[in-house]
């Protein structure tokens, strides 16, 4: 029946008793996170109609990257839902340079946020599914205006992680460290309602996604690792693979969620600066987590994801993250390609034309 269906919020407090380190305080914040997603859902599923939203300035955020007005609304919406409860410290976001503080109106506790709060915003403009990225952090011991090396913790160290995604329907997917739930929006009742319990990613797959368009800057384990899925049942691999690019990592990492997939964003030498593409504290490791406990694999083929020690909070990493076996096959070939770094990897698949080439 409808009315006996777990909302989030009925499964959050009846999950309080696994967590007994952390009980009531991490529901509060969880069930505050959640409405920060229904508001943010709502002003995405406005679009253009909000013309005062597409009018303004163009804006640039910390990481050089263009910053749109509902990057900076769903900024404002997270803090603004998040700030107040009594349960967080301080928290991390993607657009904002440094920590941010909670204001001495409100009382601190002992968790610290760090979150992306508008994943895959280039999408907005063509009304293609975005969403928000989420983690939750315990502060050190003691600490209660928290500095930016105190949220340079492991990935193993994250309480609860989780992703909202705005599309169709709008859901939220949450890890408290037991499995993947899977929630989505009913907007008769203005609840978020369980609907894909024990999320789980096969093991194998036949589908992998990648951006094509830095196909010339990849590094050999990649560039084999495609070469091999793209000659499909004519190859070493023997079977016929697909692939998909959506630009928002959300998107992504929901698709293989439900059925299977590899997500790539390796390392590259487009810009030697930058060691990868995506952050690790907001946006690599709640997808790991996430993965992890869905039976998934998250790497950046040189190392587990979750095992790295951040060095900055805005820190960024490759991610190879998806089904079990093609992770840990890309780690392979990561290892090989490092055993024999003369022999560069060498194919006139991508020597002398490119793969998407027409002739």
């Amino acid at each position: 029946m409808p009315h006996r269906r777990t909302t989030f919020s009925k499964y959050i407090i009846e999950d309080q008793p696994r967590r007994v380190a952390h009980g009531s305080d991490l529901t509060a914040l969880l069930n505050d996170i959640q409405t920060a997603c229904k508001y943010i859902a709502a002003a995405v599923s406005r679009g253009a109609l909000e013309p005062s939203r597409t009018a303004q300035p163009v804006m640039v955020n910390v990481q050089g990257e263009e910053q749109k007005p509902l990057d900076v609304l769903s900024n404002d919406i997270m803090i603004g839902a998040c700030e107040w409860g009594g349960q967080l410290c301080g928290m991390v976001s993607e657009e904002l340079e440094d920590p941010y503080r909670i204001p001495d109106r409100f009382q601190r506790g002992r968790y610290m946020l760090v979150f992306d709060p508008l994943d895959g915003s280039s999408n907005i403009d063509i009304n293609m599914t975005v969403g928000s990225i989420f983690s939750v952090l315990c502060a050190p011991e003691g600490v209660t205006e928290p500095k930016p090396e105190d949220f340079l913790q492991k990935g193993t160290a994250q309480v609860a992680a989780g992703y909202a995604l705005y599309g169709p329907a709008s859901m939220i997917v949450v890890t408290l460290g037991h499995g993947v739930q899977g929630f989505t929006l009913d907007r008769d009742i203005g609840a978020f309602t369980l609907t894909h319990p024990n999320m789980t990613i096969p093991a194998a797959t036949s589908e992998f996604a990648i951006n094509a368009s830095n196909e010339r800057f990849w590094e050999p384990p990649v560039r084999r690792y495609v070469e091999e899925c793209v000659l499909g049942k004519s190859g070493p691999r023997g079977r016929d693979f697909n692939t998909r690019w959506i630009a928002s990592m959300v998107a992504e990492v929901h698709r293989i969620l439900l059925r299977g997939g590899l997500y790539m964003y390796p390392r590259d030498t487009k810009d030697p600066s930058k060691a990868g593409r995506l952050r690790l504290l907001y946006e690599a490791n709640p997808m790991a987590m996430i993965v992890e406990n869905a039976g998934g694999l998250c790497s950046t083929g040189r190392e587990r994801m979750l095992d790295i020690q951040p060095t900055d909070i805005h820190q960024r990493v490759p991610v190879i993250l998806g089904s079990r076996e093609e992770v840990e096959r890309l780690e392979q070939y990561h290892r090989e390609a490092e055993l024999t770094p003369v022999m560069a990897f060498s194919t006139p698949l991508f020597n002398a034309r490119s793969l998407f080439r027409t002739s």
